[in-house]
């Protein structure tokens, strides 16, 4: 498996959880993390949010088709995806520390986690909102 971090300031310790928990998933062939356009801080809050890329490793299936009447058969190969998003969406959900998505689609996984942050030598904290959006990505052979 293939990791591609060089999009991703490595800010925000839930996306670190969640590719280390998607590394360990069997049948995934390249992870892509980068972060988002969307991330802002203010006074009371910070808000990160990253973008994880998912290739999985396809299967080469081989298939036997009849191409007439007379029962001549022949063979045809096919790449299929291994797994599929929501295969991953189920490892994840048993993972300790990741749990379910807060949303998920066809071709999406969404999680949005919250904490509160106070610094050493500060009376006043901020709020860490981090979104992790999940897609799956390019061709699965």
């Amino acid at each position: 498996m293939t990791l591609d971090t060089s999009g991703w300031s490595g800010d925000g310790a839930f996306t670190a959880a969640l590719v280390d928990a998607i590394r360990k998933v069997p049948g995934i062939k390249f992870v892509k993390v980068e972060d988002a356009p969307a991330g802002r801080s203010d006074a009371g809050y910070n808000f990160l949010s990253n973008e994880v890329y998912v290739r999985f490793a396809g299967v080469t299936l081989r298939r036997w088709v009849r191409r007439s009447l007379q029962a001549v058969l022949t063979g045809r190969t096919a790449a299929e995806a291994g797994t599929s998003l929501a295969a991953l969406a189920r490892a994840l959900e048993a993972t300790a520390g990741i749990g379910a998505a807060d949303y998920e689609d066809a071709g999406m996984l969404q999680y949005l986690r919250t904490e509160r942050v106070v610094p050493p030598y500060q009376t006043r904290g901020f709020k860490l909102i981090e979104l992790v959006r999940v897609y799956e990505t390019g061709p699965s052979a």
